[in-house]
């Protein structure tokens, strides 16, 4: 018998808010963290707007002064979410077999920052200045190693690096984990932090990023027919899951339970997704039947919704590709509308969301739906949030190189 894997914390670093409540409050309130770019000068860019982390204390998490110099900020986010998530989930770690709790978050970019610093000393000061830090600080595992040192998690630890589906694949692969029996306990989800020159122009040169720069607020509106690209972000949310029998041993706070896990790629390019909206599609039904779920049994999707042309378009044709006549009648909704796109955080932060939409009954608005578009023209959710019952929901994330991956919450019963 498949064994049953629930969600025991949670922990959030976002542009909305750096812990669990705040971040959900913004979410019911449909608050926007997107505004002008305040980390460098952006005058020269199309794009000078993006939703970054605010008021965050590294120290606050355990990392000393010293250690935040050594540490780059998407590894920082992740520490902070992750002793967020260990501690509301009431795990005393003296009790635990560390060898059975793992770590595995993903981060699609790693550190461009630490990249672009020292590419900077490398070319005016020569290679003897390099920081010895530098490959520590920039490569995408750390953020797993460094919660695992932390904490002394001796279990399975990787990285996951699949664009903005890593943070879905991330729990996906953790789930599976605990399913085969490797780990009782895994930390999981994504982290990233990338609002820097190379990546925000590098995304302005793919014409990728809204331009709305007069108006940040109302630039991120998924399947709004006046969307013009998404808004790069930054943070991090991770969550404990583990088997249900050891939940249940320890008297554990269960938010929720995942059910179901579908991975595939479009194979059809770097950047779009395939037209034909087939391999996303492809990634929900193969959740739902990990889930032992029909269609109709699923209340709610928490859609990848980036707020570009394609994506939105043909997400909406794969929702109704894998949930036929149902895709009218569920709940979908976006909230990078509020929080931007936190790329290989993404799936992270949304899974959370779908737990806390399961626990307190509210389902998250897309704001900044103001213009319908005849290409998606599914229940979205629009500008306020919406209270209902929610028994099981989807989340959703699709990745350049087309990666897909869809995940399954349930009420837990």
């Amino acid at each position: 018998m498949k064994k049953r894997v629930v969600i025991t914390g949670l922990g959030v670093i976002s542009p909305v808010g750096n812990d669990v409540t705040s971040f959900w409050q913004s979410l019911k309130d449909g608050k926007c963290g997107v505004g002008p770019i305040t980390s460098f000068d952006a005058k020269a860019f199309d794009s000078r707007i993006a939703a970054e982390v605010k008021n965050f204390d590294p120290t606050a998490y355990g990392i000393s002064i010293k250690d935040v110099k050594r540490t780059a900020k998407f590894v920082q986010f992740a520490v902070a979410a992750a002793k967020q998530a260990v501690d509301s989930s009431g795990l005393i770690l003296e009790n635990e077999d560390l060898t059975r709790i793992g770590v595995i978050i993903g981060s699609g970019i790693g550190s461009l920052h630490t990249i672009e610093e020292e590419h900077k000393i490398l070319l005016n000061k020569g290679p003897s200045r390099l920081s010895p830090f530098l490959i520590p600080m920039l490569i995408v595992n750390e953020a797993s190693g460094l919660v695992a040192i932390i904490h002394g998690f001796k279990g399975p630890n990787s990285c996951v690096a699949t664009a903005c589906a890593s943070g879905s694949h991330a729990i996906g692969e953790a789930y599976r984990t605990i399913l085969y029996g490797d780990a009782d306990i895994m930390i999981t989800g994504g982290t990233e932090s990338c609002i820097v020159p190379t990546a925000v122009g590098g995304f302005c040169a793919l014409r990728a990023l809204s331009t709305r720069n007069d108006d940040p607020q109302r630039a991120s509106r998924p399947f709004d027919k006046e969307r013009n690209g998404f808004v790069m972000a930054e943070g991090s949310g991770l969550v404990v899951l583990e088997t249900l029998e050891h939940a249940q041993k320890r008297n554990a706070p269960i938010i929720a339970e995942i059910v179901g896990y579908g991975s595939t790629c479009d194979a059809y390019h770097i950047t779009a997704p395939d037209p034909d909206g087939q391999g996303a599609a492809a990634a929900m039904t193969m959740a739902l039947k990990d889930a032992q779920l029909n269609p109709e049994q699923i209340n709610y999707i928490n859609a990848h919704g980036t707020s570009t042309k394609l994506n939105d378009k043909i997400e909406t044709l794969s929702m109704k590709k894998a949930f036929g006549a149902h895709a009218k009648k569920v709940m979908v909704s976006s909230i990078k509308s509020m929080t931007g796109h936190l790329l290989g955080a993404a799936g992270g932060v949304e899974f959370v969301t779908c737990c806390l939409t399961i626990k307190d009954g509210v389902v998250p608005p897309t704001i900044n739906y103001e213009y319908p578009d005849p290409e998606c023209d599914l229940d979205y959710v629009p500008n306020t949030a919406r209270r209902a019952d929610i028994n099981a929901c989807m989340s959703n994330s699709l990745g350049f190189g087309g990666h897909n991956a869809s995940l399954i919450v349930k009420k837990f019963k």
